[in-house]
């Protein structure tokens, strides 16, 4: 019986796909194999010994201790693309504020008071302030083409925009599923220069923090307009609140309020709601509960942030996985201690990413205790699990 500890409300969707005769899901549960997250912060918190994997169903996972974990032999799994289209419509959603001024439009309309009569006049004589301009003909700057960035710049294509994308890592599978229409941008400074509205979908790193500046800002065109529903961070608020100030941009919508933004009237701010569909709350927890569910029973590794993709298919015997440091011998290592036990290796995998590997081995019987203990005190050995036949 598998132990899984729920840290938020995870969709019932997801829960679903564990079953409950091999698993026990609670909020409150002792030596859990697993642990499923949205957004509770964990760099805190004590995880037990018996954590196996970690499950965040959601793309991002700043609120966990990832490297921490990496050092326990943890896998740490995420659900990328599973928010994806929600995600594409508040940014669709986003620039058609923001270009027809929806935002202070609304603040006005509500203003109004008297009769019908009144109000009516009121409406012809303020509309005028609210004039906007339409998507079509302008150009999109898309910072990051993963899930979300290419779903972004397609609606924006079918929108009749254009649309500049910006991503040095692009995978092949992404860039296969991007319009041939979205133009390439050599730096994110060239892009800057070409667009009239700019998205950002990229982690927060040391990299990308304060990403958009007050230098980089002065690269953009006069009157963008640019969009922040991937984190807080990213963007030096305190910057592009003074390029609003002296009318170099236009506006700013993001997820992210604070202070400074929240009443600026150039300024839309939505209270975090990126993922925030119903849908995607489910895609999210079936995709994250699959895949801490296929890693506990046969070790396979699907979209992890910090183990190598690996899936071996069942052909008999009983399965072993094993996440050590990369370093040479390993396998090696491990093998001759299979030896020693008698043990036949009947199938085998190993793969590696940055500093840890995963081996997965197949073996004609199950594996004595003995062996176990043996192979755990491997310098390097991070993790043994025997997953039964």
């Amino acid at each position: 019986m598998f132990k899984i500890q729920t840290l938020n409300n995870i969709s019932v969707a997801g829960l679903d796909r564990l079953p409950r005769d091999r698993y026990e899901v609670a909020s409150e549960i002792a030596h859990p194999d697993a642990i499923l997250v949205r957004s509770a912060k964990m760099h805190d918190l004590v995880i037990p010994d018996t954590v196996q994997a970690i499950g965040r169903a959601g793309a991002g996972t700043n609120n966990i201790p990832v490297p921490a974990m990496t050092a326990r032999g943890i896998a740490v799994f995420n659900a990328p693309g599973a928010n994806a289209n929600a995600v594409k419509e508040l940014v669709v959603a986003g620039m058609l504020i923001a270009a027809r001024n929806i935002g202070q439009a609304w603040h006005f309309a509500r203003s109004l008071t008297g009769d019908d009569a009144s109000i009516g006049k009121a409406v012809e004589a303020g509309k005028k302030h609210f004039v906007g301009f339409e998507l079509p003909g302008r150009t999109l700057g898309v910072i990051g083409l993963g899930a979300i960035g290419v779903k972004v710049a397609n609606a924006a294509r079918a929108l009749g925009m254009k649309v500049v994308g910006y991503d040095p890592t692009i995978t092949i599978a992404r860039a296969w599923q991007l319009s041939s229409d979205v133009q390439p941008a050599l730096s994110i400074d060239d892009l800057l220069s070409r667009s009239d509205f700019v998205t950002f979908h990229v982690p927060l790193t040391n990299e990308t923090r304060h990403m958009i500046n007050a230098e980089r800002v002065r690269i953009m065109k006069k009157g963008a307009v640019l969009l922040n529903f991937s984190r807080e961070g990213i963007l030096d608020d305190q910057a592009v609140v003074a390029a609003l100030d002296e009318g170099h941009l236009y506006a700013y919508c993001c997820d992210f309020p604070n202070n400074l933004l929240k009443d600026h009237p150039r300024v839309v701010t939505l209270p975090h709601l990126g993922a925030s569909t119903a849908e995607a709350e489910d895609n999210c927890a079936v995709m994250v509960a699959d895949q801490v569910r296929d890693y506990l029973e046969d070790g396979n590794v699907v979209n992890s942030v910090n183990f190598p993709d690996i899936c071996l298919p069942r052909n008999g015997g009983y399965r072993m996985a094993i996440v050590n440091s990369n370093v040479p011998n390993m396998v090696g290592q491990i093998s001759t201690d299979l030896a020693a036990a008698k043990l036949n290796i009947l199938d085998m995998l190993n793969r590696s990413r940055g500093d840890v590997a995963v081996t997965l081995i197949d073996v004609n019987q199950r594996c004595p205790e003995a062996t176990v203990a043996q192979l755990r005190a491997i310098g390097g050995v991070l993790s043994v699990r025997c997953l039964g036949n």
